[in-house]
């Protein structure tokens, strides 16, 4: 490699990246057996670069009849013009539950069906 080869790469590596990019994506396998995904971005504000808050990725059991209603409530996103995935409908039911009022709040945990957790057994 030619020496003025080696400084452009330098200066390329030692620019700051473009605002909003994403610039780390990591995997890290816990001793649980579990992925955790981590982003950090580096928008900058000023000089400070801000950082994404670390996702945690994690497993759940609802009735068959709850997971339908998740495709459900994803058509009614799209017809109204907002695509939305699983993820994100489920953060939103978190916001919504968050701004209740006590009342609302203990009336839709205690409308939940309790059910054992863990995986379903095989059928088979």
């Amino acid at each position: 490699m030619a020496p003025h080869q080696a400084t452009k790469k330098k200066e390329a590596a030692s620019e700051p990246a473009a605002e909003g990019r994403l610039t780390k994506k990591k995997a890290r396998k816990k001793r649980t057996g579990r992925v955790e995904l981590v982003s950090v971005s580096v928008a900058s504000q000023g000089k400070e670069p801000l950082k994404k808050e670390k996702v945690v990725r994690d497993t759940f059991t609802m009735p068959r009849s709850d997971y339908g209603k998740i495709a459900t409530l994803k058509q009614r996103c799209l017809e109204e013009g907002v695509l939305v995935n699983k993820s994100e409908l489920l953060r939103a039911g978190l916001l919504l539950l968050e701004a209740a009022s006590p009342e609302h709040l203990r009336d839709a945990v205690s409308a939940v069906e309790k059910i054992k957790t863990g995986r379903p057994p095989k059928s088979g």
